[in-house]
């Protein structure tokens, strides 16, 4: 009877022990911007790992080729994270891109050539610029540490991709958005709720906002997409 009583002692000490640890994790619950985040940013990755393989077999420049293999490397591996961050915070991320990055992805499918390779740069600029500007949303509105770390992990990538892209805009002659992709974007063009479904990297043709860069909503007058006759 002695050792059940102790056994009894241990297994309530044990729950006990339990109950600040559950306790301490029901409340490390990421946020809205956090979830959001997440789920945009995921869709990112997968529009541009889709467009990249589109570069690699449609452009034409061999820069672009080139840009798109890279983009489907890093967009690779940051997705990685993103999945496991995801897991661990019990976040559910879409499995496709949204709406309006499959319009994007669709329109590209139709050009080729030249045609094309100016298309794709100009819906990587616009795309870009709002991703860096969700991110750094995330790093200064974020409450889950795992979930701003992968944000501030994400944005030298998402500038290097930009910057490599201004080269190559300017290579091809396509215009390049006004907002400041490197590290400051011009006022009013943080989004304080990216949310999920949206189009941070891949705005649709004719739509690429520097004033709302809210995954969902890419709207801009500026660089808009070339149209398919």
């Amino acid at each position: 009877m002695l050792g059940l009583k102790r056994l009894g002692l241990l297994a309530a000490l044990v729950v006990v022990g339990l109950a600040p640890a559950a306790a301490a994790q029901a409340a490390a619950q990421p946020s809205t911007q956090d979830t959001q985040y997440l789920q945009a940013v995921h869709q990112v990755n997968l529009a541009e790992i889709e467009m990249g393989n589109l570069a690699q077999e449609k452009g034409q420049n061999q820069q672009v080729k080139d840009l798109g293999a890279q983009f489907v490397t890093d967009h690779t591996q940051l997705d990685q994270t993103v999945q496991n961050t995801a897991q661990q915070l019990n976040v559910t991320l879409p499995d496709a891109p949204s709406a309006d990055q499959q319009k994007v992805i669709d329109k590209l499918k139709d050009l080729s050539g030249a045609d094309f390779d100016k298309a794709w740069v100009t819906a990587e600029l616009a795309g870009h610029v709002q991703a860096i500007q969700a991110t750094q949303t995330e790093i200064s509105q974020g409450t889950e540490q795992s979930v701003v770390q992968l944000a501030q992990n994400a944005l030298p990538v998402f500038q290097a991709h930009y910057d490599a892209l201004v080269a190559l805009a300017q290579t091809l002659g396509v215009p390049i958005p006004q907002t400041s992709a490197s590290g400051t974007p011009s006022p009013g063009g943080t989004a304080t709720t990216p949310a999920p479904g949206g189009t941070t990297e891949t705005p649709a043709p004719g739509s690429t906002s520097t004033e709302t860069p809210v995954p969902e909503n890419t709207e801009n007058t500026e660089t808009p997409v070339p149209s398919v006759s």
